[in-house]
């Protein structure tokens, strides 16, 4: 599992759909959510955490996408097994791992030092934790 400190930035929500907007590093990420906790407000810090699984990878990534969550990062470690590969990229000081499979690793032709953009889903993202101030 990865884990992302980030700060509440801003809640919207329309009857029991929530979109809550964390400030992480130099940008906005985004959470869908059907419930919220009561200790979910603006300006609380946060752990997030999403599945290796979930993280998407694109090199030299440009145009438009539906996806909300775009993190520019650099590829620190990457295996490459039979049917599936690991990559372990740094943001700042985070290190987030991605699993996807060895077929599109090669056709990405990635590689260590690489600049990519991890893409996350809304609904991949979750509150592991509210932190106390």
């Amino acid at each position: 599992m990865n884990y992302i400190k980030a700060i509440i930035s801003n809640i919207k929500n329309v009857d029991n759909l929530n979109i809550v907007e964390f400030k992480y590093k130099d940008q906005i990420l985004e959470m869908m959510s059907l419930e919220l906790s009561p200790k979910v407000v603006i300006g609380k810090e946060v752990i997030l955490n999403i599945k290796p699984t979930h993280i998407a990878i694109a090199k030299e990534f440009q145009g438009q996408i539906s996806i909300s969550n775009k993190i520019k990062a650099t590829i620190k470690e990457l295996e490459n097994g039979k049917l599936l590969s690991s990559l372990k990229a740094k943001v700042g000081d985070t290190i987030l791992e991605s699993i996807i499979t060895s077929s599109s690793s090669k056709e990405l032709e990635l590689k260590k030092g690489d600049t990519i953009t991890l893409l996350i889903q809304t609904s991949d993202l979750s509150i592991s934790e509210v932190l106390d101030d």
